[in-house]
C-alpha cells in the first residue's frame, strides 16, 4: 500500500499531509519540502502572518522543492490581502481550516489549485461539499491547536458516509503507521498529521518544546478553556473550536480561571504576542495534539514519512493475519 485515490487529486506519492504550523509558531520551509520531497504534502501556514512573509516562504519552498504543496489559511482571521497574494502565484493545492469555504473554491478553482477543506463536525463537511471543494480533512478532538469536540474515531466514518465519493482524510490522534491504517479502515483515504512533524529536525520548534512532546503523555494535552479571549477572534464564517495545548503553568492557571479571561483579554492577548516575539510562546500555550503520547523521538521529516507509511503496511498485514 502506497498510493491511494487521493494521492492522484493532490498530485503527492503517500497519502501524508503535513498539517501546517502555523499562528506563534514559526515552522521553517524545510519541514514542508522534506515532506513533499517524501512523497507527502508539505504544508505553508499564514496564520498570523503577513501578505509579504507569504510570498517570501512560498518562494523559499519552490526553491527547495519541485513538488506539489499546500498553501493553508484560516477564518481565525482570514486576511483578505493574504488571500490574493495566494492567488496570485497559486500553489497546487489550497487550504482552509476553522471556516466556511463560502466564496473562495471558485477562485481557487479558477486560479489552477485544489482546494482542500478542513472540518469538525458532518454537517461542515456536507457544506463543504455541497460548496465544491476536491478533498475534505476530518479533524477529531484529539488534534492540537484549534479544534472541534467530536473525536476522530467517531467523526471520520460519518463523515465518509456524508461525502462519498468525495476523498476525506483523516485528522486528529495521529502520529504512525497504525493511525493511517485505521484511518483508511475507516475509509479515509489518507491522513493529516500536525503534532508528530512538531517534533522533526526540520520544523524549527524550540528543542524545549520538543522535549516537552516527547516527555507528555496523551492527558497532559487539554483544551485551552480561555482561548477566544487570548487568541485573535474568528472572522465571518468561523467554526466553534476550542484549541489543545500541553499543560503549563499558564494553561492551568487560566483554565482555572476562565471566568475571569474576557476581563483579562487585552492582557492575556498581550502576553502572547510578547512571547511570540520573543520565541517563547511554547512556554505560555505549547499547542499540541493527543498524540504526543505516541511520540518518543525528534526524526527528520524524511524518516517520519517513510516509518508511517512502512508501519501502516505491517499493521495492515498484522490486521489480515487475526483474521487467518
Amino acid at each position: 500500500m502506497r498510493r491511494t485515490p487521493v494521492c492522484d487529486v493532490l498530485g503527492i506519492d503517500v497519502p501524508i499531509v503535513q498539517g501546517p504550523l502555523g499562528g506563534p509558531w514559526q515552522q521553517q520551509m524545510e519541514l514542508a519540502a522534506a515532506v513533499s520531497g517524501a512523497g507527502g504534502l508539505g504544508s505553508v501556514p499564514t496564520s498570523l502572518r503577513a501578505a509579504g512573509r507569504v510570498r517570501q516562504d512560498v518562494r523559499r519552498l519552490r526553491e527547495l522543492t519541485d513538488q506539489p504543496f499546500a498553501v493553508n489559511m484560516t477564518r481565525r482571521p482570514f486576511l483578505d490581502d493574504v488571500f490574493e497574494a495566494i492567488l496570485a502565484d497559486p500553489p497546487p493545492v489550497f487550504s482552509l481550516a476553522l471556516g466556511e469555504p463560502t466564496g473562495l473554491v471558485q477562485r481557487v478553482h479558477d486560479a489552477g489549485a485544489v482546494f482542500m477543506q478542513q472540518i469538525t463536525t458532518v454537517e461542515q463537511a456536507e457544506r463543504a461539499a455541497e460548496a465544491g471543494v476536491d478533498v475534505i480533512s476530518a479533524q477529531g478532538s484529539e488534534a492540537g491547536g484549534f479544534s472541534g469536540f467530536v473525536s476522530t474515531m467517531a467523526l471520520v466514518p460519518q463523515v465518509v458516509d456524508a461525502v462519498r465519493p468525495l476523498p476525506v482524510l483523516a485528522s486528529g490522534g495521529i502520529a504512525d503507521g497504525r493511525g493511517l491504517a485505521a484511518a483508511l479502515v475507516l475509509g479515509a483515504q489518507g491522513v493529516n498529521i500536525g503534532t508528530r512533524f512538531l517534533a522533526c529536525t526540520e520544523s524549527g520548534m524550540s528543542s524545549e518544546w520538543q522535549a516537552a512532546i516527547i516527555n507528555a503523555a496523551s492527558e497532559d494535552a487539554v483544551k485551552v478553556a480561555f482561548a477566544q479571549h487570548a487568541f485573535p477572534p474568528a472572522t465571518a464564517g468561523g467554526y466553534d473550536t476550542v484549541p489543545r495545548a500541553l499543560r503549563t503553568t499558564f494553561v492551568d492557571e487560566w483554565n482555572a480561571r476562565s471566568g475571569e479571561a474576557a476581563a483579562a483579554a487585552d492582557l492575556l492577548r498581550a502576553q502572547i504576542r510578547m512571547a511570540t516575539a520573543n520565541g517563547v510562546a511554547h512556554r505560555l500555550v505549547p499547542l499540541t495534539g493527543q498524540s504526543a503520547g505516541l511520540i518518543h523521538e525528534v526524526l527528520p521529516a524524511a524518516e517520519i514519512v517513510e516509518r508511517i507509511m512502512a508501519d501502516a503496511e505491517a499493521a495492515i498485514r498484522a490486521a489480515h493475519a487475526l483474521f487467518g
